[in-house]
């Protein structure tokens, strides 16, 4: 993060100095759009990635890869909260214990969170996008924009489309390599002697 904010001042203070304005102090830049713009861009798609992966992968097996669920056994994660009893449930999370709508929210809080820090993040790279685009039309003489406006741009959407498709290119490449390729000590990998079609990496 300090080596994004260290370059990115000295790039929009490059790009200020080409157009004969004032530069910014490093306080001024961390307020800027061009430094929440693509701080955004780039948690949005990192959150993306995450629930997408989070989700995809309660219902969807890739046989033979480490970052699937076994196809053909049972799997603790599909186990019913509601029908645990005894010890195991003494020791649960409050919310288990709890049960009925908390329960509910807390079996999926997980993607929950996640898709939350996406919106979040989304909101974030919409709007600093939309002052760093005002910014450089100011410079350019051109008329600002609200963040609506900016966000029927396709600039925007460029902004966005790029970083999704980098993070799930690196989910179908960790899914996919995981079955052929192993790392010893990884828990990302298989064991290095499994075979190729052993879902999993136990």
């Amino acid at each position: 993060m300090a080596a994004q904010i260290w370059t990115g001042a000295l790039q929009s203070n490059e790009e200020r100095r080409s157009h004969g304005t004032r530069e910014l102090s490093l306080g001024e830049y961390l307020t800027s759009g061009h430094f929440w713009e693509a701080t955004g861009e780039n948690w949005e798609s990192e959150f993306l990635q995450m629930a997408a992966y989070v989700l995809l992968t309660v219902g969807l097996y890739q046989k033979g890869s480490s970052e699937s669920k076994k196809i053909d056994e049972p799997e603790a994660v599909d186990r019913d909260p509601r029908k645990a009893g005894g010890r195991h449930l003494a020791e649960a999370p409050g919310p288990v214990r709890r049960g009925g709508w908390v329960l509910a929210v807390y079996e999926h809080s997980l993607s929950i969170a996640f898709l939350l820090l996406f919106l979040l993040s989304f909101g974030i790279h919409a709007v600093g996008g939309a002052h760093a685009h005002n910014a450089e039309e100011a410079l350019h003489g051109g008329a600002p924009q609200s963040v609506l406006e900016y966000m029927g741009t396709s600039t925007f959407w460029f902004e966005s489309f790029q970083n999704w498709q980098s993070e799930f290119l690196a989910l179908f490449s960790m899914v996919v390599l995981s079955i052929f390729l192993r790392q010893r000590g990884s828990p990302e990998s298989k064991p290095v002697d499994a075979p190729h079609s052993q879902t999993g990496s136990e």
